[in-house]
């Protein structure tokens, strides 16, 4: 029997490919704040300095990225690759620009894909969802409906995070206005209940996708690592293989504090990948780096606002031109020359292709 809704035989009104512009611009709007403060810092600062070595400076630079909310690490080694590539020179804005967005894309690294969901080859896909209370994950969770829906699939949602009577009434309006299948708990309830009767109401409905809330805190973090646990095998065994993706929720505005609440969630859920929520232009974008380095998983999704179809599919080319623009090293005479002695002899900076 031709599993309905995933049947090779049955049309699905594909998801148009949003057009590079359109990404770019949500990018650039989410990233107003960080980029704002990155290409006027740093202008600022080589206008300051102007006529000065870069050695002179690069520790002003490494100031300037802190407050991006990288982290001292990747600042680190933002300044140290500058100060290699420009040692002994002087340099124009744009170069200097054009080098540090080149750093950004190597620590980023790249897990581009046009559909960063793994769906599962036959039957239900099923996507939990993981992070603190207060990170924006409900209302992610109602995006990533709507995505599935605009892609001609059918979505249950389940309101699994029992402890917060807001956040299962919150679910529910939002499953109501797209349109989708709920399922919900007593508040209080057992969460993997509600997890085994969504998954269930998958199957019963033929839908494609099952989506299943989780909650973002209990006493202890053994209790935490207890519960989602259960959740994967109560899952696993309604439908073999799920959940197929376990997305976990970060808030962009909280920087390195919500990295440090979330650490224990990516440990007990086994998370394939991060959805940065709240990324509406109030965010230091530069947390990205630390949490791709923290965690090691993909960030699949960005958030850029309130509305449902306010999910970009994270890009990292989109993401970092978003941040500094789609900078080119300038072709005029940099400020000022190289030092007549004691100067390197190399005409241009080498820049790693990426």
């Amino acid at each position: 029997m031709a599993w309905f809704g995933r049947s090779k035989d049955r049309p699905e009104a594909e998801e148009k490919p949003a057009k590079k512009s359109g990404l770019f611009s949500m990018f650039r709007l989410g990233l107003q704040k960080t980029s704002e403060l990155l290409r006027t810092d740093i202008r600022d600062l080589v206008t300051r300095k102007e006529g000065q070595l870069v050695d002179d400076w690069s520790d002003e630079l490494f100031g300037i990225l802190v407050k991006t909310d990288m982290g001292a690490g990747p600042a680190a080694e933002i300044r140290d690759y500058i100060a290699s590539e420009f040692r002994g020179r002087r340099v124009h804005l744009d170069e200097l620009l054009h080098a540090v967005k080149t750093k950004f894309l190597e620590l980023l690294g790249h897990d581009d894909t046009s559909e960063p969901i793994e769906f599962a080859e036959s039957g239900p896909t099923v996507v939990m969802v993981v992070g603190v209370n207060g990170a924006g994950k409900t209302t992610s969770i109602a995006k990533l409906a709507h995505r599935f829906t605009s892609q001609g699939k059918s979505v249950v949602l389940g309101a699994g995070d029992t402890f917060r009577a807001g956040a299962v009434r919150q679910l529910g309006i939002w499953a109501e206005r797209l349109g989708v299948e709920f399922v919900a708990g007593q508040q209080g309830g057992d969460p993997a209940s509600v997890a085994h009767r969504a998954a269930t109401k998958t199957i019963e409905c033929h839908a494609d996708v099952c989506i299943v809330d989780t909650a973002g805190r209990l006493q202890t973090q053994r209790n935490l690592m207890q519960e989602l646990e259960k959740i994967h095998r109560v899952i696993s065994k309604v439908i073999p293989g799920g959940p197929h993706e376990v997305l976990l929720v970060l808030d962009a505005t909280a920087g390195q504090n919500g990295i440090s609440q979330a650490s224990g969630f990516s440990e007990a859920a086994a998370c394939t990948g991060i959805v940065l929520a709240k990324l509406d232009g109030t965010a230091k974008g530069g947390v990205i780096i630390p949490i791709r380095k923290k965690f090691g998983i993909p960030v699949k999704f960005v958030g850029v606002g309130e509305q449902p179809s306010d999910l970009a599919v994270f890009n990292v080319n989109d993401f970092v031109d978003g941040l500094f623009g789609p900078t080119v090293p300038s072709t005029e005479n940099i400020v000022g020359e190289k030092e007549e002695e004691g100067g390197d002899d190399r005409s241009e900076p080498h820049v790693e292709s990426v």
